[in-house]
C-alpha cells in the first residue's frame, strides 16, 4: 500500500488587498505535518505555485525551508515532489533541485531536457517508495508547461497518424485540431510510455500537472486560464490510463468531469474573497498495487475567517450597517486570527461618509476591513459609450465628472457636489500638495463603478503625495 499526500497552490507570500497572510501560512504548514503523521504518507505531492511570485520574500522562502527541514525529521523516509506553477520562477526552484535531493526532495522547475533537447525523462520520472522501502509507484512530475515546453512536445511526439491528417478526420475529438492541446497531449503520452516501461507489475503509474482543464470551476478573482494565454481548457481524454493524476492551479477543490483519477486538490486558504466559502483540503491517495484504491478528503482547519456582509451580495447601506452591528464575532481571539471582512453596500446616491459610517459601527470590533464594495444603481453606461478620438484640449473636465456620475447613479450631481469638484480641480491645477487629501474626500470608495479597497486598522501615516500623483488621482475620476 502506498500513500500519497497530494496539495497545491500555497502561494507563499501571499497578501490580501494589502494584508499579509504569513499567520495563516504558517498555521497551515503546521496542521500539514501532523496531517502527514497521522495520515503515515509515504509521499508528498506540492503540485506548483509554492509561491506568490516568482521573486518571493524571504520570509517565504524560509518557511518553506523549515517545513521540509521538520518534514524531514518527523518523517525521515518521506518522498517530497515539488513542480513549479505559472506563479513560480522555474529557473529559481531548479536551483535548488542538486541540494533538495540529497533529503530526498525532489524538485522541478522546468520541463527537464538532454543536451540534445529531447525531455529528460529520468529527471522527470520519480519513484515513490511505500512503508516498506519498497518502489510503490513511478510519478511523473510535470510541471506548469510553457508555450515553447508544447510546441517542442508535438514535434517530439511519435505520431501513429499525420496530426494534421487525424485533426481533419470526422472522427477526430475537435481539441486535436488545436496544436497547443496536441503539444501537452504528447508530453504526457511520452512521460506514460517512459513511466510504463519503468514500473515493473505491481507498481502505479502517477502524473502531476499545473494545468487548467475542461469541466471545471474557477475562482472569480484569483486564477486564470492557462495555456499559452488561450482561454480554452484540457479534455480528460490526455490522461488515459495513468493510475491518478494529482493537479495543481484551481483553488477549489474538485474532481474533473466526475473522474476520481483526475483531481484538483485546490489551494489551502482562501486567495481572494470569492474563495470565502471554499472548503479547503489536501487529498490522500492510497494505491493498492498499479490501482488507485481510494482517495480520501483531509479537510484543513482555517486559521482566519473571511466574511462577506451582507452574504447574499450588495444590500442597501442601512441593511448593510444593521448586519455590520449584529455580527457573531468573538472578542477573546488573538488579533491575528481576526477575521478578514468585505462589506458590500448599493448606493442610488453619493454618500460622502460612507467609510465614516461604516468605520464607527466597526469601532472596537474584533475585524479587519478589507474592502468596500459599492455596487451602482445607474444606467449602467460604459466608457466605450464616449464618443471616439475626442481631443483632450477639449474634453470638458466638469462634462466628464458629470457624465461618470450619470453613469453611476443615473442623474447629474447636485451643486454641492459639483463645487467640490470645482475645488478640487482647482487645487490641483495650482499644484497645492493639499489636493491628494481632497481627493480622498471627493472620491469616495467605489466612484465611477470602481471597487474599493480600504484599509481597517490604523495605519503608518503616508508620506504626501507628490503634485503628480494628486493630479493622477482626479484622472480616475475621468474617462
Amino acid at each position: 500500500m502506498l500513500r500519497l499526500l497530494h496539495t497545491s497552490d500555497w502561494h507563499l507570500g501571499h497578501t490580501l488587498h494589502g494584508r499579509d497572510r504569513r499567520f495563516e501560512h504558517q498555521r497551515f504548514l503546521a496542521w500539514l505535518l501532523d496531517a502527514l503523521v497521522d495520515a503515515r504518507a509515504d509521499a508528498l505531492l506540492i503540485a506548483g505555485d509554492v509561491f506568490e511570485t516568482a521573486n518571493p520574500p524571504a520570509s517565504a522562502i524560509s518557511d518553506l525551508s523549515e517545513f521540509l527541514a521538520e518534514a524531514r525529521r518527523r518523517v525521515p523516509d518521506l518522498d517530497v515532489v515539488v513542480i513549479a506553477g505559472n506563479h513560480d520562477s522555474a529557473l529559481r526552484l531548479d536551483a535548488l533541485a542538486p541540494l533538495m535531493r540529497f533529503a530526498n526532495i525532489h524538485v522541478v522547475g522546468g520541463l527537464p531536457r538532454r543536451d540534445d533537447g529531447s525531455i529528460d525523462h529520468d529527471r522527470l520520472l520519480i519513484p515513490l517508495h511505500d512503508a516498506s522501502g519498497e518502489i510503490g509507484a513511478w510519478l511523473a512530475a510535470v510541471p506548469f508547461l510553457r508555450v515553447s515546453d508544447l510546441h517542442r512536445g508535438q514535434a517530439e511526439a511519435e505520431p501513429e497518424a499525420e496530426p494534421e491528417a487525424e485533426a481533419d478526420s470526422e472522427d477526430a475529438p475537435a481539441w486535436r485540431a488545436d496544436p497547443l492541446i496536441r503539444g501537452v497531449e504528447a508530453i504526457y503520452a511520452s512521460a506514460l510510455a517512459a513511466a510504463q516501461a519503468k514500473a515493473s507489475d505491481g507498481q502505479a503509474v502517477i502524473a502531476t500537472g499545473h494545468l487548467y482543464m475542461r469541466g471545471t470551476a474557477i475562482s472569480e478573482l484569483s486564477e486564470r486560464k492557462i495555456l499559452g494565454g488561450n482561454q480554452h481548457a484540457l479534455p480528460t481524454a490526455i490522461f488515459t490510463d495513468w493510475a491518478y493524476v494529482g493537479l495543481g492551479h484551481l483553488h477549489l477543490a474538485q474532481a474533473v468531469e466526475q473522474s476520481e483519477l483526475v483531481r484538483y486538490c485546490g489551494s489551502p486558504i482562501p486567495l481572494s474573497l470569492t474563495e470565502a466559502d471554499y472548503q479547503h483540503q489536501v487529498l490522500l491517495a492510497s494505491f493498492d498495487g498499479p490501482q488507485l484504491r481510494v482517495c480520501q478528503t483531509i479537510e484543513i482547519p482555517r486559521a482566519v475567517e473571511v466574511l462577506r456582509i451582507p452574504a447574499e451580495g450588495p444590500k442597501v447601506l442601512d441593511e448593510v450597517l444593521f448586519e455590520l452591528e449584529h455580527m457573531n464575532l468573538d472578542a477573546s481571539c488573538e488579533r491575528e486570527r481576526w477575521p478578514w471582512l468585505e462589506v458590500r453596500v448599493r448606493l442610488d446616491a453619493p454618500h460622502p461618509d460612507l467609510r465614516t459610517r461604516i468605520d464607527r459601527v466597526l469601532r472596537q470590533r474584533p475585524v479587519r476591513l478589507l474592502k468596500i464594495t459599492v455596487e451602482h444603481v445607474g444606467v449602467g453606461g460604459s466608457l466605450a459609450d464616449f464618443p471616439a478620438h475626442r481631443d483632450l484640449e477639449r474634453i470638458d473636465p466638469q462634462q466628464v465628472f458629470v457624465d461618470c456620475h450619470e453613469r453611476a447613479y443615473g442623474s447629474p450631481p447636485d451643486d454641492e457636489l459639483l463645487a467640490a469638484f470645482h475645488e478640487l480641480r482647482e487645487a490641483v491645477e495650482r499644484g497645492d500638495p493639499a489636493s491628494a487629501e481632497l481627493v480622498g474626500e471627493l472620491a469616495e470608495p467605489g466612484t465611477s463603478g470602481a471597487e474599493a479597497e480600504v484599509e481597517a486598522e490604523a495605519e503608518p501615516e503616508p508620506s504626501r503625495p507628490s503634485d503628480r500623483e494628486a493630479a493622477a488621482g482626479l484622472g480616475e475620476l475621468s474617462p
